[in-house]
């Protein structure tokens, strides 16, 4: 998070022009603006997603850099790459491997990939051994492996379809899921069933529900540096409640069960064990009724270790892990009166044994290494890349507008690496640092050898139709950071423009930064049409330190609502062209649930609103993301009620859309489809667009297309009516 420039008022009153944007924006001739193009663009490039390199792996040596890209802007089908003294070769290529990029993916892989917002297909994920020499990857269930040094990528043996594949630290053999067991399989084809699920509610080595959707953990097993041991999780399912999705466009398609924990309810029973590859197993023991969820594993030369944390999430728990016997040893704990954030990367360890944890005070997140913060007042931590020797790399901002990465080894303090506006993040080894970031002018990637750029990685993601032109904004007495988009053929005083306010302003999420993200596009397509697009980021938001992130506990309704209408109000005051009397609101997830909030509660600000996959009842979302805002619905009934939709909809008095993905099991279409009941049988008019076959973000070209054009014709008919 950071520490920029301040926002002037004579920056406030900075308007775009044809031939520049606002404060840190391209300067120069931007290139036409292309509405009919933008829609289609913006789906075919799954959000400007394609193309663009990620998922980066250093060799010790620092010399060789591994990473994921499609073969262009357009193209969907990842590939693997290796970057080496400036130069790129591909490792892996699907097309030449199984023929076809369609891929027939066994439900794990699918949810998995689901869970991380995955919008391509081919190579999508990878993991390499210690030296980066051995690759392992999966291709339609099937497991592959190439070797860096040279070489065609060669298939390898599996008891089934197969599940994030692992090479060990020494490169001679790879562990992966199949049917929810753990194997390791030797390059000879040797396979070794090490953990087998003893019934349909077990799995060994993948991550349960709130795990991959709520804590950011995506991993279920970890290998020691020995190669001859894991660390595993078990996930016992049998006692979360059930929940079906059916796909009602197509009624002969039987419905899919998954597990869900709604708030309130049992959660899956995570154990761990410590396996040898010759068959040992030894149970990890630690108190599990006090501590029931685990948010972080791994194994590091000072040996295994958990962090687990309560169901109130008010304590974090570093333990390690005695690997002969299994019992844990408390080294050190987090506790926090709302909730203790949980930051990527964190706990970790340096070469001696320093550990590497988040520590909040006030209102700034510091990074600790070894018991001593090593960052200022101010500097906010958000999350810990990579730990090598003494040195962690780590992102942190200044400015809530920044993210920027930054180095600190003893002897040294902190550097920060990353230059220029935008939000970057990025990895490290062996004295070369990949810094990939969002900047004004799109992605970029960098790598840096010992502090100076020595080249760069190329995106092929294609250039927005839509230039964003934004003018940054510093709002109200709470100084809300907020974005105003106006149309690039509006000239001041030449006619006053309907409002549209586009935010997510819900916890985990800015959307307000000095870079150009898919969200930032839209926002201006949006503005092109005739709108003036006000996005804010309010109370909730992360990016302005525990203390602006916690004034959503036990209210996630309240605040920020206010903040929007705050936000709306004061951009007006400085922009006399905004006109108060045409304000809408759109939204996708929470910003749905914001979205819907805001007609429901403020029909005299809000005029007409959008929402998407809005979550209407809080009780029906899962367990660690709700319980961590609101507590536990027994103990906090009134929060629940007073941050829910459902119970209020007899308030509607403006025009409402609500769009639901049928087969979202994020936030599930029953939040839309009881609220719309509500609003029926409060005789409350309102629309509803059902998706079907669409999950919590549709994944659809078409779909992604025409929703775009749907919103804006819904939004201009709402607005034109006002008053009438």
């Amino acid at each position: 998070m950071r520490v920029q420039q301040t926002l002037e008022d004579s920056i406030v009153n900075d308007r775009p022009t044809d031939d520049r944007t606002s404060e840190h924006g391209t300067t120069g001739p931007t290139h036409p603006v292309n509405l009919s193009a933008f829609p289609g663009q913006f789906a075919r490039t799954r959000r400007f997603s394609l193309g663009v390199p990620r998922h980066f792996t250093g060799s010790p040596d620092g010399r060789r850099v591994l990473f994921v890209r499609t073969g262009s802007g357009t193209d969907p089908v990842g590939r693997l790459w290796q970057y080496e003294d400036g130069a790129e070769r591909v490792l892996a290529d699907p097309a030449l491997l199984v023929g076809d990029a369609a891929e027939a993916l066994p439900e794990e892989e699918r949810l998995r990939r689901e869970r991380a917002r995955e919008r391509s297909a081919g190579v999508v994920s990878y993991a390499a051994d210690d030296a980066a020499r051995l690759v392992a990857f999966a291709l339609s269930g099937a497991l592959w492996a190439v070797r860096t040094d040279g070489g065609a990528p060669f298939p390898v043996p599996a008891a089934g379809p197969v599940v994030d594949p692992r090479p060990s630290p020494d490169g001679r053999s790879i562990a992966y899921v199949s049917g929810r067991s753990l194997h390791v399989v030797t390059l000879a084809g040797e396979d070794r069933q090490l953990a087998r699920a003893e019934g349909p509610e077990v799995s060994y080595g993948l991550a349960e529900y709130v795990a991959a959707e709520s804590m950011g953990r995506l991993r279920g097993y970890w290998w020691a540096p020995d190669s001859r041991h894991l660390l595993v999780a078990r996930v016992d399912t049998s006692r979360v409640a059930r929940r079906y999705l059916a796909d009602p466009a197509d009624p002969a398609r039987p419905p899919r069960t998954i597990r869900y924990p709604s708030a309130g309810t049992a959660n899956a029973d995570v154990t761990v064990q410590l396996v040898a590859l010759d068959g040992g197993r030894v149970e990890v023991t630690w108190d599990r009724t006090a501590y029931e969820y685990l948010t972080e594993a791994g194994w590091d030369a000072h040996g295994p270790f958990l962090a687990v944390q309560s169901r109130d999430q008010r304590t974090v728990r570093l333990l390690a892990v005695d690997p002969a016997t299994g019992a844990t040893e408390l080294r050190h704990e987090r506790t926090d009166p709302a909730w203790v954030e949980l930051i990527p990367g964190t706990p970790a360890r340096t070469a001696s044994g320093a550990l590497v944890v988040p520590e909040d005070d006030g209102d700034t997140r510091y990074l600790a290494v070894g018991g001593r913060r090593v960052t200022p007042e101010g500097l906010q931590l958000r999350a810990v890349l990579a730990v090598e020797g003494e040195r962690v790399l780590f992102t942190a901002s200044e400015d809530p507008l920044e993210t920027h990465v930054w180095s600190h080894e003893p002897g040294h303090g902190n550097r920060r690496l990353s230059r220029g506006p935008g939000r970057f993040t990025g990895t490290g080894r062996g004295g070369t640092v990949v810094v990939e970031g969002q900047t004004p002018h799109g992605n970029e990637v960098s790598v840096l050898r010992d502090g100076r750029t020595a080249a760069g990685i190329t995106s092929l993601a294609e250039t927005p139709a839509v230039t964003p032109r934004p003018v940054f904004l510093t709002l109200g007495q709470r100084e809300l950071r907020a974005a105003l988009h106006l149309p690039s053929w509006h000239r001041e005083g030449s006619a006053r423009l309907p409002v549209l306010l586009d935010p997510y302003g819900g916890p985990g999420l800015q959307v307000v930064g000095r870079g150009r993200g898919w969200f930032t596009c839209v926002s201006q397509w949006f503005a092109e049409q005739g709108f003036a697009v006000l996005v804010a980021d309010g109370r909730g938001t992360p990016g302005r330190g525990p203390a602006w992130e916690k004034a959503v506990h036990g209210d996630q309704l309240g605040p920020a609502l206010e903040d929007q209408v705050d936000a709306v109000r004061a951009a007006a005051a400085r922009y006399p062209d905004l006109d108060l009397s045409r304000v809408a609101i759109r939204g996708w997830s929470f910003g749905g649930f914001l979205a819907a909030a805001a007609v429901l509660h403020r029909p005299d600000v809000f005029h007409a609103a959008v929402a998407g996959a809005p979550p209407t009842d809080q009780r029906l979302y899962d367990t660690h993301w709700k319980e961590r805002f609101l507590g536990h619905p027994e103990a906090h009934p009134d929060a629940y009620e007073r941050s829910s939709l459902a119970g209020h909809g007899h308030l509607l008095t403006r025009p409402l859309l609500l769009v639901h993905g049928l087969a979202d099991d994020n936030v599930a279409a029953a939040h839309t489809l009881r609220f719309s009941a509500e609003l029926l049988a409060a005789g409350r008019p309102h629309s509803v667009l059902p998706l079907p076959g669409a999950t919590h973000l549709p994944a659809d070209d078409v779909i992604n297309e025409q929703l775009l054009h749907f919103q804006r014709d819904f939004l201009r008919d709402a607005l034109s009516a006002v008053g009438v």
